[in-house]
């Protein structure tokens, strides 16, 4: 079961579309491992952007990602940091595809509403700068075997 981290940004908060968004997520079939509602401070999103240090974009990223309320969870099942990033869509919300996220709900190249890590590696280090490992919880959903199991579907008798 992979985990990625997601941030909901400060123009989703303050936008009121906390909701909609985890319910994309949950829709989908991903489960909430941990969720904190916090502000990330300065030195935290240095840590968090280090990869993209010295890039013309970097700064502004630090202004905006700091700038109000942010809720960061970890989302775990399935490739779940191919679904996320396929669920949030392309970065500019102009150029995301209508049904993602940001297609749906964003018009910005900055404020795009939703962080989510772009690899297993950078999972795991974007993780650790958020949350404890005790903070973690991995728990079975009542209805994991119908969403994720797609082998338990294989041979029933189609409509």
């Amino acid at each position: 079961m992979q985990q990625t981290l997601v941030i909901l940004k400060p123009d989703c908060v303050q936008r009121r579309l906390i909701g909609r968004i985890i319910a994309r997520f949950e829709d989908k079939g991903l489960a909430i491992s941990a969720m904190k509602l916090m502000r990330i401070s300065r030195e935290l999103a240095e840590r968090h952007y280090a990869p993209h240090r010295g890039k013309p974009f970097y700064e502004p990223l630090l202004e905006y990602i700091t700038s109000g309320p942010v809720v960061v969870m970890v989302l775990a099942g399935p490739q779940a940091v191919e679904v996320v990033r396929r669920l949030m869509g392309r970065t500019f919300g102009f150029e995301a595809e209508p049904g993602t996220i940001r297609g749906d709900f964003g018009l910005s190249r900055r404020c795009n509403l939703v962080h989510g890590s772009d690899s297993l590696e950078a999972a795991e280090r974007e993780i650790s700068l958020y949350f404890e490992p005790g903070e973690l919880l991995a728990y079975e959903m009542a209805d994991a075997r119908w969403i994720s199991a797609p082998e338990e579907c294989e041979g029933q008798p189609g409509p």
